[in-house]
């Protein structure tokens, strides 16, 4: 309970400090080196490592099935549906939805089936490994696409921007979203590696 509590505590206060943060745009300048919404995307990387591999991790690891571990990823499924509708409101690229180039809602609905199968006895460790080797891919494809559709990049060109992200609440997409998608595959790898 008390471990729940700091959990609780601590998502709360990460949500509180890139809120603030967002609001004061920080994230908006992009004329430093490096630019603060960089160093957003390191921080959410060190700690999604460091919550998978924490105590915390290994609980989750020990104690929670693996199929309710896959299907918690499901999350993913209604976030590209609302980042869709986002694209179609031009308030997002079109290239961070899956008319354009993020295909992780792929990972979603997957996440429904492969936790089906694995509930069931008819899914192993083979299909949630390669699952989640598949939903990590597809993880990081969007975050490439998110990163060189920033201000410093402008891959996709000036008319498709991705700067939504560094107002809220959008700011939550890469600073909660990603990180528990993240540390979520991290943490079903540390289960399978228990066996």
């Amino acid at each position: 309970m008390r471990a729940a509590a700091a959990t609780a505590a601590a998502a709360l206060a990460w949500m509180a400090v890139t809120g603030i943060a967002a609001r004061a745009a920080i994230f908006r300048n992009w004329e430093q080196t490096p630019p603060p919404f960089a160093l957003l995307v390191a921080v959410i990387f060190v700690l999604a490592a460091a919550i998978a591999w924490s105590r915390l991790g290994l609980r989750l690891a020990q104690f929670i099935p693996l199929w309710i571990l896959v299907g918690v990823q499901a999350f993913r499924l209604p976030l590209e549906l609302a980042m869709h509708e986002l694209a179609e409101r031009g308030i997002m690229p079109e290239q961070m939805s899956y008319s354009g180039r993020n295909f992780d809602i792929v990972t979603g609905a997957t996440a429904i089936i492969v936790a089906a199968l694995v509930w069931s006895g008819r899914g192993g460790r083979r299909l949630v490994t390669a699952w989640n080797i598949l939903g990590l891919a597809l993880l990081a494809n969007i975050v490439t696409v998110a990163i060189l559709a920033t201000p410093r990049f402008r891959y996709f060109g000036d008319h498709s921007l991705n700067t939504f992200v560094m107002d809220p609440p959008y700011v939550w997409l890469p600073a909660v979203m990603v990180l528990a998608a993240l540390a979520g595959h991290l943490v079903i790898f540390r289960a399978l590696r228990r066996g």
